[in-house]
């Protein structure tokens, strides 16, 4: 919702650089406040810039871009194939995250709701395709960035939610300087989206991500990551009057019986 905000009188290319400086300068501060030492070490930072552009610099864009015109409703719930991806991924890439026939139908129904979310996009053509392609690839890079974190060497969270946004910060500086149009006529509702998208979603959200991972798994991550299409929808439509269809209920209804069956599949393993 805030991405739709800032996007109305700010570029994508703006918006995205702004919200990443703002998020390292938050990340810097808890950093040097809690004492912590950044790593010096190549390696390390290379790691770091795999992460940026792949988790942050990249999906940024996309989806800022994408949201010029795509509903924000729509595009949370477009993000909901993130999980699946990720669990794919994990079942390669990952020490204890196999794949089973619960976790494929709890899965499996989460993306049948968003099929039934593509299915108009895709079908408009033009612009309006390649801006949900481009939220669809967004949420690929996302899936590819949780195991990318689950398997680079250990460091403190804010540690390495500093040295990621420190970095996807410097990539986008020369594009930003290159490539962003003059904004002549930001509103303030813009410049206060853009300000709280790089303290909350992107700074303070950065530390949860690394913990959630590192301590949970990145498939865990991504079940709770099916939330997000319906806090999109719910904000969209209250907020910002997007215009609200049965196939978005269906779609809605459809994600939340995906995480059902993947709650109950996990609370019976527990026990």
């Amino acid at each position: 919702m805030f991405t739709a905000i800032s996007v109305d009188t700010i570029d994508p290319v703006t918006v995205v650089f702004y919200r990443l400086t703002l998020g390292a300068i938050v990340l810097a501060l808890v950093v040097f406040a809690r004492g912590h030492r950044i790593p010096l070490q190549w390696l390390t930072w290379a790691g770091f810039l795999v992460m940026a552009i792949v988790g942050n610099a990249l999906p940024f864009f996309l989806i800022s871009w994408g949201q010029q015109e795509v509903d924000s409703g729509v595009a949370g719930m477009i993000m909901a194939i993130m999980p699946l991806l990720t669990m794919v991924f994990a079942h390669y890439f990952v020490a204890g995250e196999t794949l089973n026939r619960y976790k494929i139908i709890g899965f499996a129904l989460g993306i049948t709701g968003v099929i039934l979310l593509l299915g108009p996009v895709f079908k408009g053509g033009g612009r309006e395709f390649w801006s949900g392609l481009a939220i669809f690839t967004a949420a690929s890079c996302y899936a590819v960035n949780s195991i990318l974190i689950k398997r680079l060497p250990r460091f403190s969270p804010m540690v390495g939610a500093c040295g990621v946004l420190i970095m996807a910060s410097l990539v986008m500086l020369p594009v930003w300087l290159t490539m962003a149009p003059e904004n002549n006529s930001i509103s303030q509702d813009s410049m206060l989206a853009v300000v709280w998208l790089g303290i909350g979603p992107t700074g303070i959200a950065t530390i949860i991500l690394f913990l959630v991972i590192d301590r949970a798994g990145p498939t865990f991550l991504s079940t709770i990551n099916y939330l997000i299409p319906v806090v999109a929808f719910l904000c969209g439509a209250w907020f910002l009057s997007e215009p609200v269809t049965w196939q978005h209920f269906v779609a809605l209804a459809t994600i939340l019986g995906g995480i059902a069956i993947t709650r109950i599949r996990v609370n019976r393993a527990l026990h």
